[in-house]
């Protein structure tokens, strides 16, 4: 009987998040990843420590690196020296790497919602009633805050992203793996950003999301394209995350979620694969 590939995955199944159940989500996950894989869970504290017993690491719902900024970089600088196999793979380029992504797709004129981080560019951002000011390695709305114009100049130095408030319609979710769009979740009520509903996009939705899958330039992994619908119907990128976005596998009709599962599952296998390990 052939060995199977052994994959550490990588969660924390406690993390309080709200409107999500990072615990249900990872529990059904593993549940059928299992059926394939040699697999066993662990803490993202502990996952520097375990990894070199395992083929590939995955790294799911782990909660804010914020929170473990110090493991983390260790665990990620302990990957690369031994080339680990880690998925999503480190090299990505959205949220994985910080808001910076933010300012280059801003800078190279993408559809997202203007930002800047430095006090001198503050007269690039269009004019409006708010704006928001965020850590820029932040997450989860962790430090977010909402200020008029005449506060920008104290706020916006060192280590912050400042946007305008946009009155958006709703938010939609993109969700891809590698770069094969699976299915699509939008939260009518701008006010509760995790009460979703299935989303059919139509072909100028995916070409939008799909600029921004192109960009990152991953070849394996899961991702999550976020976006506001403006008053005037346009798509502006609110995130691309790339390291562990929440899936809202519960959400999604029954074929919906099996096929997820089997495009996770082939392309865990693409990714081994390709990936000798170091």
């Amino acid at each position: 009987m052939p060995v199977r590939p052994s994959v550490l995955f990588v969660t924390d199944l406690a993390y309080r998040a709200r409107g999500r159940r990072y615990g249900d989500e990872d529990v059904f996950l593993t549940s059928r990843l299992r059926e394939v894989f040699g697999l066993a869970l662990c803490h993202p504290l502990d996952a520097a420590a375990l990894m070199d017993a395992f083929d590939a690491v995955v790294v799911r719902n782990s909660g804010p690196v914020l929170h473990y900024r110090k493991e983390y970089d260790a665990f990620r600088e302990r990957a690369v020296a031994r080339g680990t196999r880690v998925y999503n793979p480190l090299s990505g380029r959205g949220d994985m790497a910080g808001k910076q992504y933010l300012l280059d797709l801003t800078a190279a004129g993408y559809p997202v919602i203007p930002t800047v981080g430095r006090p001198e560019d503050l007269h690039l951002l269009p004019e409006a009633e708010e704006y928001a000011v965020k850590p820029k390695d932040g997450a989860d709305s962790i430090g977010l805050a909402f200020v008029p114009r005449d506060r920008l100049g104290d706020l916006a130095r060192g280590g912050v992203l400042v946007q305008p408030r946009i009155d958006f319609r709703y938010e939609v979710s993109f969700y891809y793996v590698d770069d094969a769009f699976q299915y699509a979740l939008h939260a009518p009520d701008p006010a509760r950003r995790w009460v979703l509903e299935p989303y059919r996009p139509t072909d100028a939705d995916l070409a939008f999301a799909r600029r921004f899958i192109d960009w990152n330039t991953l070849d394996h992994g899961v991702q999550r394209v976020d976006a506001c619908r403006t008053r005037d119907g346009e798509l502006l990128l609110v995130e691309l995350e790339d390291l562990n976005p929440y899936l809202s596998l519960g959400l999604v009709p029954d074929r919906t979620r099996e096929d997820f599962v089997t495009a996770v599952t082939a392309s865990l296998h693409r990714f081994l694969e390709a990936s000798p390990r170091g």
